[in-house]
């Protein structure tokens, strides 16, 4: 029988359908989705660990879910890593041929500490005394005359407030907003990812 050219296209297609199915039957697969405290969850890598050695990597999506396919039969621990955020790690992770080990959605990664600058402060009395309740603004200041508002915060029980920023170089300004209080600002350079601490003295207008 002879075969025409589109015929034999279609009987290799089918051909490599099988093998790849086949294949497939002889790995495993890894699904999961990763969580994280502040930001975007997509773009985490996702390694598999062998011992120490990287068998394969993966990224996230904007959903923060990732696929790792045509894994060998085995037992891995698997790393999350993205800048910003803490390294998570699951481990004894068991992978069976034909199946999908699924990782679930408590994957969860918090902000890195040691990865960004904090600008603590307080807000005290003229007589030193903290007070609570009152709302602190963060801006960054853009040029002398400009200057862009970040975020806010309301002190705590004792008069503490605390903004989490990236390391870059950057200038910001702190401003204590309160009614019948006269206005109180600091401004803070931040050059490294340490903490940064100021005091802003709460004092009421004069009648």
């Amino acid at each position: 029988m002879k075969l025409t050219k589109s015929s034999f296209i279609a009987a290799a297609l089918l051909l490599f359908s099988f093998s790849c199915f086949a294949q497939d039957k002889t790995t495993g697969t890894i699904r999961g989705k990763v969580r994280v405290e502040r930001g975007s969850p997509s773009g985490v890598a996702v390694i598999l660990l062998a011992g120490d050695r990287e068998v394969s990597r993966a990224l996230t999506d904007k959903r923060g879910e990732f696929v790792m396919s045509r894994v060998s039969p085995g037992t891995y621990s698997v790393k999350f890593r993205k800048a910003g955020l803490s390294v998570g790690t699951v481990e004894d992770v068991a992978v069976k041929a034909g199946q999908t080990r699924p990782l679930g959605d408590r994957l969860y990664l918090t902000i890195d500490e040691g990865s960004i600058a904090f600008i603590r402060g307080s807000v005290f009395t003229e007589d030193g005394r903290s007070v609570p309740g009152v709302r602190v603004d963060l801006a960054r200041i853009i040029s002398e005359n400009s200057t862009q508002k970040l975020d806010s915060r309301v002190t705590g029980e004792t008069g503490e407030f605390v903004f989490r920023l990236p390391p870059d170089a950057a200038k910001y300004r702190v401003t204590l907003k309160a009614d019948g209080t006269e206005p109180a600002s600091k401004d803070v350079e931040v050059e490294s990812a340490v903490v940064y601490r100021v005091a802003l003295t709460y004092k009421k207008n004069p009648k």
